[in-house]
């Protein structure tokens, strides 16, 4: 199976932000690129997606990290998403109501039945990276 284009990813993206479910908090981010097994999103921090401080809360974060690695993994050649096993964020500076943050995911490798990716979420003015996660998921036999 040939990658997913660019305009199935925002397909994608979009069914899997529809509803009224918990990944609604994620209706505000847009694709900005894609390459096979790599993805790069945008998202304005606005009010929904703050803390008490005034700052990307850090369950956005991780639901970031979740979805847009998820992502990049559909977009290779086995287009498979995968349950999550292990998720790691590591929380480097905020970003504030207001910042354009860019989210890069990458997939660095897919195994038989596992797959690891990394996520950089990025200040778009300053580049400045905010956190980054790690995400294993399990793909099945």
């Amino acid at each position: 199976m040939a990658a997913l284009t660019l305009n199935s990813l925002k397909q994608v993206l979009k069914s899997a932000i529809s509803g009224n479910g918990f990944d609604r908090v994620l209706s505000k981010v847009s694709l900005v690129s894609a390459s096979p097994g790599r993805v790069v999103c945008e998202l304005r921090v606005e009010e929904e997606h703050t803390n008490r401080g005034g700052t990307l809360h850090g369950g956005m974060t991780a639901t970031l990290v979740d979805v847009v690695s998820t992502v990049a993994l559909l977009h290779t050649e086995r287009q498979a998403p995968g349950v999550s096993v292990d998720m790691n964020i590591t929380y480097m500076n905020a970003a504030k109501l207001g910042d354009d943050v860019l989210i890069t995911a990458q997939v660095l490798k897919q195994g038989r039945t596992l797959a690891f990716a990394t996520v950089d979420i990025t200040n778009k003015a300053t580049g400045k990276l905010i956190a980054q996660g790690r995400h294993t998921k399990h793909l099945g036999s």
